[in-house]
């Protein structure tokens, strides 16, 4: 799906649902990380996380450009269009809009990457996320020095 097919999918909900047009711009945002979508206050646009289609389905896709479109609306008309205002709240069950996106899973996250160090003394194992230096630092239990056994993951 383009932008150009977005921009008619979201003018359509907004006719067919609201009975208002959308004349603002819509668009894919693949940075939005956490979040299905967003409508931005200040040019009026609405930008849609492309993860939404490809993870959950049309349907998904479309709660989340209605949810979108309430903010719109809303905010258009000068009413509480933030998600604890109630005018919000009663569109989104007027329009059976979701109020959240479904998860989008951990697809952007790096594995998390653990360093295994171990005393050569009294063989006390660290497991840290982060590296640290061996030279620098001793022991905490004994004061003897730490090598680097490995990273795992």
């Amino acid at each position: 799906m383009t932008d150009q097919d977005l921009q008619q999918l979201i003018e359509n909900i907004s006719m067919d649902v609201f009975g208002k047009p959308f004349i603002y711009k819509a668009r894919f945002n693949g940075r939005l990380r956490t979040t299905g979508g967003r409508y931005m206050l200040s040019d009026h646009s609405i930008e849609i996380n492309p993860l939404v289609s490809q993870i959950h389905g049309m349907d998904e896709l479309i709660g989340v450009i209605k949810h979108e479109l309430c903010h719109y609306l809303l905010h258009i008309e000068g009413k509480g269009y933030r998600h604890r205002d109630a005018d919000f709240k009663t569109l989104l069950k007027e329009t059976c809009s979701p109020r959240f996106c479904n998860p989008l899973g951990k697809q952007n996250q790096k594995p998390s990457i653990y360093h295994l160090y171990q005393c050569t003394s009294c063989e006390l194992q660290y497991k840290r996320k982060r590296r640290m230096d061996v030279r620098k630092y001793r022991c905490g239990k004994c004061k003897g020095t730490i090598m680097d056994m490995q990273s795992m993951e």
